[in-house]
């Protein structure tokens, strides 16, 4: 079964930019909406993982794990 990688995806968000940067380009008032999904405690929409692969430019492939 696929699953969201979140190590993967915070892994690649660090290397590119805070918590507070990415939150904002997707559209968030504060860091924290885009925290709970990164930690897993929100599911992240298929439209919003694809706006966070557009954001990282990584294919949205690779955002998964088959776990």
């Amino acid at each position: 079964m696929l699953t969201v990688d979140l190590k993967k995806l915070r892994s690649l968000r660090e290397s590119q930019m805070s918590l507070k940067e990415m939150a904002a380009r997707l559209g968030y008032q504060s860091a924290n909406g885009y925290y709970y999904l990164e930690s897993g405690r929100s599911k992240i929409s298929a439209e919003t993982l694809a706006k966070v692969a557009s954001v990282l430019c990584v294919p949205i492939q690779e955002l998964f794990t088959d776990q």
